[in-house]
């Protein structure tokens, strides 16, 4: 017999895959009479098997109007997002090299893409002030965001 906290996230995953826009809209006292478990179970499940590194937005409220909603997010957007994030004027060369082969060994871009990338960005970086760096950089991958 699975644990507790497996029959939660299948519960969870199964409400999941039967909505249309990947949003559901749960509350604890429903899960937790149909498992038949504590809310502080479902709360342990929520924070670490729905994560955002897992894919995952959820945003909870208690008491009698409290509800639990989770949104699934593509994993690409969180990946784009934090290489965007990670993209300031201390940003080295390296840097951006390990960023495109991680978008290459991930999937997210092509092999004929990452050669572009490499040879376009150390020329290009070298023509830049810091923050026309950032800038580029970021619209770089951006666009590979929006493209994917």
């Amino acid at each position: 017999m699975s644990n507790i906290a497996d029959l939660i996230e299948e519960y969870i995953l199964q409400r999941l895959a039967s909505e249309q826009n990947s949003k559901i809209e749960l509350r604890r006292t429903e899960i937790a009479d149909e498992i038949a478990c504590a809310p502080s179970q479902i709360t342990y499940v929520l924070s670490t098997r729905f994560t955002v590194a897992k894919g995952f937005t959820v945003e909870s409220r208690r008491g009698l109007g409290g509800f639990i909603r989770i949104t699934r997010v593509p994993l690409q957007n969180i990946i784009y997002q934090d290489i965007l994030n990670k993209i300031n004027e201390q940003t080295s060369l390296d840097e951006v090299r390990a960023m495109i082969r991680y978008l290459v060994q991930n999937g997210f871009i092509a092999n004929r893409e990452a050669a572009l990338l490499f040879q376009v960005v150390p020329v290009t970086l070298v023509k830049l002030n810091l923050k026309e760096r950032v800038e580029f950089l970021r619209s770089i991958f951006l666009t590979l965001a929006n493209f994917s």
